[in-house]
């Protein structure tokens, strides 16, 4: 195999873990916004439902109870906005798919497409760099404890296929 082709193969494996981390770090991120998401959507509507409630309005006893109520379901979704915790998840989960798939076309075209010829390897590593400069056009920066949430996922083992791990265990002949 000429060096080009060596050259390109090492760029397709970069590709492909910058790839994984991203999507693995998207994911992360998504599993916590969800939680806040949930948090900060739905406990204000049961506030709400719990400060205009009859049997807690009627009782001047509670006045302190439904107005602190009433208080945090007002906030609440003005904290959400502050802490800009409204991103599109959709938009986001859609990114990291994106990601996941590149993941996979960068692995196919440094192990199969690699073993053709030169010009056609370049053309579809070239059309993969197209496509993952699409995906990055939107700057998603999560924030950085995702990051190492992903590392720590992808260290574990998580990621890892047990074909590839087949493979590296076999000797060589």
């Amino acid at each position: 195999m000429d060096e080009r082709t060596q050259n390109l193969i090492a760029e397709c494996e970069r590709q492909e873990e910058s790839c994984l981390y991203m999507s693995t770090t998207i994911f992360e991120w998504l599993k916590s916004l969800r939680r806040w998401r949930f948090a900060f959507v739905v406990v204000p509507i049961v506030l709400g439902g719990l400060a205009t409630w009859p049997l807690l309005t009627q009782k001047t006893e509670l006045e302190w109870f439904t107005g602190v109520c009433a208080l945090l379901a007002g906030l609440t979704p003005a904290v959400y906005k502050a802490l800009e915790l409204d991103v599109n998840l959709k938009a986001l989960a859609s990114t990291a798919h994106q990601f996941k798939i590149l993941q996979d076309r960068f692995r196919q075209a440094s192990r199969v497409t690699a073993l053709g010829g030169f010009d056609d390897f370049k053309k579809e590593v070239d059309a993969l760099m197209e496509r993952i400069d699409t995906a990055r056009e939107g700057s998603i920066t999560a924030p950085e404890r995702f990051f190492k949430k992903a590392q720590q996922k992808i260290k574990s083992g998580d990621y890892a296929f047990s074909v590839d791990m087949q493979q590296t265990a076999a000797p060589l002949a």
